[in-house]
């Protein structure tokens, strides 16, 4: 068993909490039903920007998927970069790569990089637009990939919310990476109604008593639904529905279905879609 002192802290959180593979079917899914919905069923989607990436396992994932799928991975913070470009890009083939473009750019920018066809998708996963703190800078950011979009684009953000959300609470997750026992631990330690903005952190905690503390610290503004929709709408997309996580005795299923209602859950993850 690799020992947990050289193991990176993007690979635990890529461990704890991502899926790729699920989002990339999800994506692709939520794109076909939103154009069969409007009338307008057409080929799948090839062309993905995954915004606030960090190490760019979807846009990994994308390339893999088809021969004509490209991606563009857009992050601010060169570490998980460096390390997503080590331990994923590297493990890709020629042709793989040729179809993956790797930008550090502030997800504000109003540019595609260099000759990569406008998205289909772009995504915003993690809870990624909580990062914004005001509304002007949220609409900002809307309209900048309304204008990177194509014609038939959508943007998709996961976000989640619910009292789970707010409360100064702990919740811990037992894993394992490359057959080592490891602990995620989700801290929500503070959360103010005024602003709606609170401070949360990722702990990793391993059998041999080594911890890393605050391997990941967020300062997020929880915007709700219908903030987040009436900003979509006001950058200027011509639509936004909703997917909601659906529930099997109060757990997340990792299913999504597209409703206008939602239930009263303690917390709760879903995909606002702005539609172009």
């Amino acid at each position: 068993m690799r020992e947990m002192s050289k193991v990176s802290k993007y690979a635990l959180y890529e461990r704890s909490v991502q899926s790729p593979a699920s989002h990339a079917d999800w994506f692709r899914r939520i794109f076909r039903e939103i154009r069969a919905a409007r009338g307008k069923p057409g080929p799948d989607p090839e062309h993905l920007r995954e915004d606030f990436c960090g190490t760019f396992l979807l846009s990994c994932e994308w390339v893999k998927s088809g021969p004509r799928k490209t991606a563009v991975g857009v992050d601010l913070d060169h570490e998980p970069l460096i390390y997503g470009k080590r331990n994923h890009f590297a493990r890709l083939s020629t042709d793989e790569k040729n179809r993956i473009r790797i930008v550090r750019r502030n997800v504000l920018s109003s540019k595609n990089p260099g000759k990569q066809e406008a998205p289909d998708l772009i995504t915003a996963c993690n809870f990624s637009v909580f990062e914004f703190k005001e509304r002007q800078t949220l609409v900002r950011y809307f309209r900048n990939c309304k204008t990177l979009l194509n014609d038939r684009g959508i943007l998709i953000l996961e976000v989640a919310g619910g009292p789970g959300m707010i409360e100064n609470s702990r919740e811990t997750k037992k894993l394992k990476h490359q057959g080592t026992p490891f602990t995620y631990v989700w801290d929500q330690r503070s959360f103010d109604p005024i602003t709606r903005q609170g401070h949360f952190s990722i702990h990793f905690r391993f059998g041999n008593a080594r911890v890393i503390d605050d391997a990941f610290t967020y300062h997020w503004r929880l915007w709700t639904i219908p903030e987040l929709r009436d900003a979509l709408i006001e950058a200027g997309f011509k639509g936004t529905c909703v997917y909601w996580e659906t529930a099997h005795e109060g757990e997340g299923t990792g299913e999504f279905i597209r409703t206008d209602q939602g239930d009263n859950a303690y917390s709760w993850i879903a995909y606002v879609v702005g539609i172009h």
